[in-house]
């Protein structure tokens, strides 16, 4: 395999998944080439991810040929060229020769086939995404617009045609750019940038499904700084996510940084990229800060930022079609990513169980999330925030070996308390357990028997009546 990566020897084995497709479309004459990211990823000694085929073959013809030797055959994409099929264990997706055109005025494409793989590749994204290597002949990779150079030289993004062709095809280019600039350290052409900031507008007709999908996929990478930096700098994300430049207005002294979106940008930078949840409410978690910014005394502060902060994260994951627990876990590190200030006196037994309480199986992601979220170059307060975190952690750790403080509930359930009370299901009941779970929170464990003592107290304090519903 000259010039080719070794690590696609596998790829093209005899009796590999890639290699038997290409001999039953080449049954009919039809040829077949590994094509786009897998064979990007081959020369930038990246991981390989799913492996894409290209072919002279139709689509009709492809399920046909194909269906004989596949484990399962998926065809939503049929309609668009596309049939996906599992061989020899592996989820292969086969393309027919293609150009994809978008109406103004619609999401959905037209498919126009062609008969040479040269005419697909110029309907790529990317110059780095328009390289292909065929399958069954000598490997030789076929690179008209000098993607490899692009990846591996000049380190430079741009599409194989004009970027306004590229992106009329598909607006959501212009959001992929982002994050091929931050994977493999490109610099976007200048006609590139220039394009995206006239064709922003065209964003409107690209669904929110896939524009949540695309911005999971920036946040992955390890460090998408770049990325995210482009998306503002041009405007794109005022289209879907206006909340990242407006937080570029707003000065924070605190954190030392020109703006809020650097400190923000800093913050996603510092978190684990292998987790999506942590890395956007790490995006979100200071976007309240321009709706609650005042002055005070020549400095300025952002009260209640977290509260703000967290309706406008929910909003804003809804509008981008986010899973209801997905925007859950995120709105609630959003409103809790602070909780670590509350208690700069010490952790008392009754501060730690309130923590713990209210992060909840986040509890984690919490604590990594708030050690982010220091990005001062005062070593000083660094340090004090270290301490601070490593304080509460060991006092989690003692609480943990003193009692259950992973799964804090009142010290009765509603039946006992209806039992004991001899009143039917109402709202007392929900009030009487609220107030054991209080005195648990700020008491430690409670014996059954004190707590039936302290749920007669509280009946007494209210006039509750026993055997009254």
């Amino acid at each position: 395999m000259k010039g080719i990566p070794e690590r696609l020897s596998a790829v093209f084995a005899p009796g590999s998944p890639t290699r038997v497709v290409a001999e039953h479309l080449a049954a009919e004459g039809h040829r077949t080439y590994l094509v786009g990211g897998s064979v990007r990823d081959a020369f930038a000694n990246r991981v390989l991810g799913d492996l894409d085929l290209t072919t002279s073959a139709r689509p009709e013809d492809i399920e046909r040929l194909i269906a004989p030797i596949a484990e399962h055959v998926w065809l939503q994409g049929k309609a668009f060229g596309t049939i996906g099929a599992r061989v020899g264990g592996h989820d292969l997706e086969i393309t027919t020769f293609r150009g994809d055109l978008y109406r103004p005025e619609s999401r959905k494409p037209e498919v126009d086939y062609a008969d040479d793989v040269e005419s697909d590749l110029i309907r790529r994204d990317f110059t780095i995404n328009a390289m292909a290597i065929e399958v069954l002949a000598e490997p030789v990779l076929v690179d008209p617009h000098n993607g490899l150079e692009d990846l591996l030289v000049n380190k430079r993004l741009r599409t194989p045609q004009s970027p306004e062709s590229s992106f009329a095809d598909d607006p959501l280019r212009m959001m992929r750019a982002a994050r091929f600039i931050a994977r493999f350290g490109l610099e976007p052409d200048p006609e590139l940038v220039e394009a995206v900031e006239a064709m922003g507008s065209r964003m409107e007709i690209v669904s929110a499904e896939r524009i949540r999908d695309e911005l999971s996929k920036l946040l992955s990478v390890p460090d998408c700084s770049e990325g995210l930096w482009f998306l503002s700098k041009t405007g794109l994300s005022d289209q879907f996510l206006p909340e990242l430049n407006s937080m570029k207005l707003e000065q924070d002294p605190i954190h030392q940084h020109k703006d809020v979106l650097a400190h923000t940008i800093a913050v996603i930078n510092n978190t684990n990229h292998e987790d999506v949840i942590v890395r956007l409410a790490a995006l979100f978690h200071d976007v309240g800060k321009p709706k609650t910014r005042s002055f005070e005394r020549g400095s300025v502060s952002f009260h209640h930022h977290e509260v703000v902060g967290a309706r406008m994260t929910r909003a804003r994951m809804t509008a981008l079609r986010f899973s209801n627990e997905v925007i859950e876990d995120v709105t609630q590190l959003v409103y809790l990513h602070l909780r670590i200030h509350t208690y700069a006196m010490g952790w008392s037994d009754k501060a730690v169980r309130r923590y713990v309480r209210d992060a909840g199986p986040l509890l984690e992601r919490l604590n990594h999330l708030q050690r982010c979220d220091c990005t001062t170059r005062n070593k000083r307060r660094a340090l004090a925030l270290d301490r601070r975190m490593d304080e509460l952690e060991r006092r989690i750790v003692e609480l943990r070996e003193q009692e259950e403080l992973d799964s804090i509930r009142p010290p009765l359930d509603g039946r006992q308390v209806m039992e004991h009370l001899r009143i039917a299901p109402s709202r007392a009941i929900g009030e009487a357990l609220d107030y054991l779970l209080e005195l648990r929170l700020d008491e430690g464990p409670i014996e059954e028997e004190e707590a039936f003592r302290l749920l007669d107290e509280w009946a007494e304090a209210k006039g509750i009546v026993r055997g009254e519903a």
